[in-house]
C-alpha cells in the first residue's frame, strides 16, 4: 500500500483492487462516515464482499465498533470465511463464526433444556467456589488460633466455628446440586477449567464452527458459549440472517457482542432474500395439536384457573375445527389433504376473519379477555414449575408449558388478526400420511405481509448497514420494501468480464402462460428449442423452469428426442447436493429445474460444469391467497394499485431469473451462453403483449445485452458462439 492510498487498504488481501471495486470501496466509506446505508448490486466477479468489508473493517477499527456480515447461502458463508482469512493474513483482526446452538450442541439437547442446565451448572459452580473460599477461610483461622494465645486464640476459634457451619450448609448444597440438579459437563469445564488456550487458538485465525466444535469436543468444553464468550468486541462476526432478523435472537446477539445497535455495521448478503427472510421470523403459528396438548395439561393441573382457562382455548380449538371443516373434503374423508400445510382462506375485506368471528360466536362465559388472563397466568406458573422441577433433576427432560404458547398465541390472534399488513390464516395437512390413515388437523397462523415491520426497525437503529446482492435492483422497490429511510448510497456495476464471452439470447417462442403450457404445440417448440440448446452447448447445461412439474414434464420429452446428453432431474424436497455433483462430473448432461428451487443461486458452475443456462418462461410464483394479500398490503401501504403485482410478484420473479442467469460466466476466462425462453422477454412483447413484457423489468445494462432470435435461429447462433470461442472438441455438431 502506498502512501496515497486510503487507509482502509490496509484490510485488503490482494495486490490491487479492482478499478470499479477501489470506487466502490471510497463510497461505503463515505457512507459510514456520515451513518448511511449502502444498496450495492454487482455482478458475479465485482467483488462486493471485500467492497464492503474493507471499508466497514476499517471504520469499525477507527470508531470502536463490530462488522456483522451475515447472509442465508451456505456457500456465500464459506466464502466470507476465505475472505477474513486473507484479511488477517495481512491485517490481523479478531473474528467468530457464529452458527445457532441446535448444530453446536455436544449432549443434542433444546434450547430450554440448554438453558437449565446452564443455570444448575452455574450454581454448582458458585456453591463450589463458595466452598473452596470457606475452606481457605477456615485453614487461616486455623493458623490463626494455633499461632495466638489468649483471647486472640478464642477469637480465631470462635469465627472459625462460624466458618464451619456455614462450610457445612454450603457442603449440604453442592450435594443437593449434583444429587437433584442436571448439569453440563461441557459447560461445568467452562467455568472450572483455564480456557486462554481455547481463545488463543480461536483468534490466531479465522475458525469456522465445525472447527470449534471439533476443538471443543476433543476437550469436553461447550463451543457455543465459549463462542459467545469471545464474542465480546471482536472486529468481525459472520452468522446468518436469523441473528439479525429475529427480534428475541437480535436482542441476545447485541449484548454478547458487547455492542448497542448503533456500534453495529451490518453487511447483508444476497440481500434480495431479506424481504422473504423478514416474513419467515415475523410468522407466527398455533396448531390445533399444541392446544389439544395444552388442554389435555389443563385437565390435570389442580388449580382454579385451569377452568376458564380450558374454556377459553377450547372454544378457539373449536373455532379452527370449524374454519376449516367441510371446505377441504374433510367430510368426505379428507382426501384432498395431504403431508403438507395447506392454507384454507379466512380473511374477510368487510369484516374479521372467519376463524375470529366462529370464535366470537362459539363462546360462552364471564368474558374471554378475563379467561384469557387466567390462562396466561396459570401457563406463566405452569411453565416456572417445569423448569424448576427440570432443574432438580424431578424430569429428564425441560416440559414446554403448552398453555401459555397457546395462551400467548390467541392473545397476538385477537390484537392483530386484522391489523393492516396480517394476514390470518387456516392451515390444515394430514398427520401418518403413508399410511393414508391419519386425521387431518388445522393451524392458525398470523402472516406479516409487509417486511417493513420487521427490518425498519432493524436497519434505523444500526449504524449502518450495506445490503449487495447481484440483483437488488430496482432500488427504490428495495428502499420501500425494507423501510429504509434517510439518505441512501446506491452503487450499480455490471458484467466485469469480457462482453464478447457471453450471449444472452431473448428467443422469441412461445409465451409460457398457465393455461397454454399443456398445448401440445407449444410443448413441441419449446422442447425443440432446448434440444437444439443442448445439442449446441459444448458442455453441461441447466434449464430452470416455473415449477418442478414443468421441468419433469420437459425432462420426458427431452428423452423422445434426439439428443445425445445425460438427462437429470430435479424433484421437490429431495437433497439436491448429490445430484448437483453427479451432474457437473458429466460433460454432456442437462439438469432440469425449478427457478424456486435450491440450485438457482447460490451456487456456482463454473467452466464446462454448466456452459448454457435456459430459463423457460416467465416463472411467476404460485398465486394464492397469500400471495396475493401480500399484493394488497402493498396497494395499501404505497397508495398504488400497481404496487402489489410489481413490488411482490414481477419484480421478485424477475430477480430469481437474474440470478438463474448469473450460474454460468463465473470467471475472466469462463463463457457462456444465457437463454431466455419465452416472447415475453423480447423487445418487440413490449409493443405486441404490454402488460405481459417484462423485458422492462431488467437492468438497462442486461437489456442491451439481449439478442431477439427466433426459436429455429437459436441453434446457428449458439454454433457461432461457441465457434468463435473454441470451445468444442474436434468438429462442431450439426444444426
Amino acid at each position: 500500500m502506498s502512501r496515497e492510498d486510503p487507509a482502509y487498504l490496509r484490510f485488503f488481501p490482494y495486490d490491487e483492487p479492482y478499478d470499479h471495486q477501489r470506487e466502490a470501496m471510497g463510497e461505503i466509506h463515505r457512507a459510514f462516515a456520515d451513518g448511511n446505508d449502502v444498496l450495492l448490486e454487482g455482478a458475479c466477479g465485482t467483488g462486493k464482499t471485500l467492497a464492503a468489508l474493507v471499508p466497514a473493517l476499517e471504520h469499525a477499527r477507527e470508531h470502536d465498533k463490530t462488522v456483522v456480515i451475515t447472509t442465508n447461502v451456505h456457500q456465500q458463508m464459506r466464502q466470507f470465511v476465505e475472505d477474513a482469512r486473507a484479511i488477517t493474513r495481512q491485517e490481523p483482526i479478531r473474528s467468530v463464526v457464529f452458527r445457532g446452538k441446535g448444530s453446536m450442541c455436544h449432549i443434542d439437547v433444546d434450547y430450554n433444556e440448554c438453558q437449565t442446565l446452564r443455570d444448575a451448572t452455574r450454581d454448582l459452580v458458585d456453591a463450589e467456589g463458595d466452598r473452596a473460599d470457606l475452606e481457605r477461610q477456615q485453614r487461616e483461622l486455623l493458623e490463626q488460633s494455633q499461632e495466638s494465645a489468649g483471647s486472640g486464640e478464642r477469637e480465631a476459634a470462635q469465627q472459625r466455628s462460624a466458618i464451619m457451619d456455614e462450610l457445612g450448609a454450603v457442603e449440604e448444597r453442592v450435594g443437593d446440586i449434583r444429587e437433584e440438579r442436571a448439569t453440563c459437563d461441557h459447560y461445568y469445564n467452562n467455568l472450572t477449567t483455564d480456557t486462554d488456550d481455547f481463545f488463543a487458538w480461536l483468534f490466531d485465525d479465522v475458525r469456522t464452527p465445525d472447527d470449534v466444535y471439533e476443538y471443543a469436543e476433543s476437550a469436553t468444553l461447550c463451543g457455543y458459549e465459549l463462542l459467545k464468550e469471545g464474542m465480546e468486541g471482536v472486529d468481525l462476526v459472520v452468522c446468518n440472517y436469523h441473528h439479525l432478523l429475529d427480534p428475541m435472537i437480535r436482542e441476545q446477539f447485541f449484548r454478547w457482542l458487547g455492542r448497542d445497535p448503533e456500534d453495529v455495521l451490518a453487511v447483508f448478503d444476497e440481500a434480495h432474500n431479506v424481504e422473504n427472510a423478514a416474513r419467515d421470523h415475523a410468522r407466527r403459528t398455533l396448531t390445533e395439536t399444541t392446544l389439544s396438548q395444552a388442554l389435555d395439561e389443563l385437565d390435570e393441573t389442580d388449580d382454579v384457573r385451569a377452568n376458564p382457562a380450558a374454556n377459553v382455548l377450547g372454544t378457539f380449538r373449536t373455532a379452527l375445527q370449524a374454519s376449516y371443516e367441510g371446505r377441504v373434503g374433510v367430510a368426505a374423508g379428507g382426501t384432498e389433504v395431504g403431508e403438507h400445510w395447506e392454507d384454507v382462506a379466512i380473511d374477510n375485506a368487510d369484516r374479521k376473519d372467519d376463524l375470529t368471528l366462529a370464535f366470537l360466536q362459539e363462546y360462552t362465559g364471564p368474558g374471554f379477555h378475563e379467561d384469557l388472563d387466567q390462562a396466561l397466568s396459570l401457563g406463566a406458573d405452569l411453565d416456572d414449575r417445569y423448569a424448576e422441577a427440570f432443574s432438580n433433576g424431578e424430569t429428564a427432560t425441560r416440559q414446554e408449558c403448552q398453555t401459555l404458547q397457546a395462551a400467548e398465541f390467541l392473545q397476538e390472534w385477537l390484537a392483530e388478526s386484522d391489523a393492516e399488513g396480517q394476514y390470518p390464516v387456516v392451515s390444515v395437512r394430514r398427520r401418518d400420511v403413508p399410511q393414508g390413515q391419519g386425521d387431518v388437523y388445522g393451524r392458525a397462523e398470523l402472516y406479516t405481509c409487509i417486511p417493513s415491520a420487521v427490518t425498519s426497525e432493524l436497519f434505523s437503529e444500526l449504524h449502518a448497514t450495506v445490503l449487495m446482492s447481484a440483483t437488488l435492483q430496482p432500488f427504490d422497490v428495495t428502499r420501500d420494501v425494507l423501510g429504509l429511510e434517510g439518505e441512501i448510497t446506491e452503487l450499480a456495476y455490471g458484467e466485469q468480464f469480457p462482453e464478447e464471452r457471453r450471449r444472452t439470447f431473448a428467443v422469441d417462442g412461445p409465451a409460457l402462460f398457465a393455461s397454454k403450457r399443456d398445448d401440445r404445440a407449444t410443448q413441441d417448440v419449446v422442447a425443440g428449442t432446448l434440444a437444439d440448446a443442448v445439442r449446441m452447448t459444448p458442455g453441461n447445461t441447466l434449464a430452470f423452469f416455473p415449477s418442478y412439474a414443468e421441468a419433469e414434464r420437459y425432462h420426458e420429452l427431452l428423452g423422445s428426442l434426439d439428443v445425445d446428453a445425460t438427462r437429470f432431474l430435479d424433484r421437490p424436497a429431495t437433497q439436491a447436493r448429490d445430484l448437483r455433483e453427479e451432474f457437473v462430473d458429466g460433460d454432456n448432461a442437462i439438469l432440469c429445474t425449478s427457478l424456486w428451487g435450491t440450485l438457482a443461486e447460490g451456487v456456482s458452475y463454473d467452466g464446462d460444469d454448466a456452459r448454457t443456462v435456459v430459463v423457460v418462461g416467465v416463472p411467476y410464483p404460485h398465486l394464492d391467497e397469500r400471495m396475493e394479500a401480500v399484493q394488497a398490503a402493498y396497494d395499501t401501504a404505497f397508495d398504488d394499485d400497481d404496487a402489489g403485482w410489481r413490488y411482490a410478484v414481477e419484480i421478485p420473479t424477475v430477480r430469481k431469473t437474474r440470478q438463474a442467469v448469473g450460474r454460468v460466466v463465473r470467471s475472466p476466462e469462463d463463457f457462456g451462453a444465457r437463454i431466455l425462453l419465452d416472447k415475453r422477454y423480447t423487445r418487440d412483447a413490449e409493443l405486441e403483449m404490454r402488460e405481459y413484457a417484462v423485458r422492462g423489468t431488467f437492468p438497462a445494462a442486461e437489456r442491451s445485452e439481449m439478442v431477439d432470435i427466433a426459436p429455429a435461429k437459436l441453434k446457428f447462433a449458439m454454433l457461432n458462439f461457441y465457434t468463435d470461442m473454441d470451445a468444442y472438441d474436434g468438429a462442431p455438431p450439426e444444426p
